[in-house]
């Protein structure tokens, strides 16, 4: 099976999916973190290189206090639970966005759990969190520009690949197949660079719902496009 190096998730529809049960948001939260426990062995098992959630969107903070609470609170766990995990399959954890406002907690076990894991050689499990695609790529132009006031860039000479390396996925290949839950069909400020030649996978289902079959179908679809990176058709 022709596999996708990097598989990027919009993990959408978590609070539509416990309504519809009569449960709190929070219930649909911690549905969606078994959802990923799941698609992250599966990606695994399948021999997916990496594996990119987005996680916590930098708009996210806009949301009710207590939500917000809840999910931090989930991630800590997460990370006290799976990690172990993860070094026991060999896998690596990378987290793409800003620290601030994190808390100092947070951000101490999301660098304990990276360090822990850097050596492996596995499935890389990347967390967007914090994240927001044009801040990244703000980042990095204010990155470049304090290169070039030191002399160590030359505006003239930079590249597509050089600009890569100033975003916060620097080291990660693009993906190839981004997949978005809960039927809706935009990319939300996510990783706006690296998925200008991703193929898109849109799943009516919501995060919760969305398995290791699901994620099998979205990998059979990508297998029958022809991606052309802007080139003409193989067979006319």
């Amino acid at each position: 099976m022709d596999i996708p190096r990097h598989i990027a998730f919009i993990m959408d529809g978590n609070g539509r999916w416990a309504r519809e049960r009569g449960l709190a948001r929070t219930a649909g939260h911690r549905a969606g973190i078994d959802r990923v426990k799941e698609i992250i062995k599966a990606a695994s098992e399948l021999k997916v290189e990496v594996v990119t959630f987005f996680a916590f969107s930098s708009e996210n903070w806009s949301r009710p206090r207590g939500e917000i609470q809840a999910l931090m609170r989930y991630l800590e766990l997460f990370l006290e639970r799976q990690i172990r995990e993860f070094h026991r399959n060999n896998m690596r954890l990378v987290v793409i966005g800003r620290d601030e406002p994190l808390s100092k907690r947070v951000l101490a076990k999301l660098a304990d759990a990276q360090k822990r894991t850097a050596d492996n050689t596995g499935l890389t499990v990347a967390l967007a969190l914090n994240y927001g695609a044009r801040q990244e790529i703000l980042d990095a132009v204010k990155k470049i520009c304090l290169e070039v006031s030191r002399g160590a860039v030359e505006p003239g000479a930079l590249t597509e690949e050089d600009f890569g390396r100033y975003l916060y996925t620097a080291g990660l290949p693009d993906p190839d197949l981004l997949i978005r839950t809960s039927g809706e069909m935009r990319l939300s400020n996510f990783l706006l660079w690296q998925a200008s030649y991703a193929e898109f996978f849109f799943s009516q289902k919501h995060w919760p719902d969305f398995g290791r079959d699901d994620l099998i179908e979205a990998i059979k679809s990508y297998r029958k496009r022809e991606r052309r990176f802007g080139g003409v058709p193989q067979k006319q």
